[in-house]
């Protein structure tokens, strides 16, 4: 333990080289199913926050995806396009507009988090407890800077 109070440049890129190859394992895991529905990544993000966050508007979804209007407007109208999303108005303010998934778009959601669930279900299986709950804080400090 105490050679992490001295973490090394050399440490530090081989950790951010894991982040990034978990990254790419665990949503390269979907791949065979965006494909099936002629969808990509960014899609995926977005029924993925759909998912977590029924009714969402599109300026929170905005905020957590950090990504342009121009960018989340042209996912949006895919996932119209392929029926998996649908809006509604805000009664107090018409302007606003929240998202949901239809059932396909559900559907399509469980695909996927079925088959990345398989990943990281058995890494934390053969994982301690100790060890589980301490890569947790570590992700939640790394997410909150």
């Amino acid at each position: 333990m105490k050679e992490l109070l001295y973490l090394k440049d050399d440490q530090l890129k081989d950790l951010i080289e894991k982040l990034f190859i978990g990254y790419r394992e665990t949503f390269s895991d979907s791949k065979m199913i965006l494909d099936k529905y002629s969808i990509g990544l960014a899609h995926q993000k977005v029924i993925h926050l759909l998912s977590m966050y029924e009714g969402i508007s599109i300026s929170e979804l905005l905020k957590k995806l950090k990504v342009t209007k121009q960018s989340l407007n042209r996912v949006l109208k895919d996932l119209i396009k392929i029926e998996v999303i649908f809006f509604k108005k805000n009664e107090q303010d018409t302007r606003v507009k929240h998202l949901y998934l239809n059932e396909k778009g559900k559907k399509i959601f469980n695909e996927i988090f079925e088959i990345q669930k398989k990943r990281i279900y058995n890494a934390l299986l053969e994982s301690s407890s100790e060890e589980v709950i301490n890569f947790d804080n570590v992700l939640k400090k790394i997410i909150n800077g």
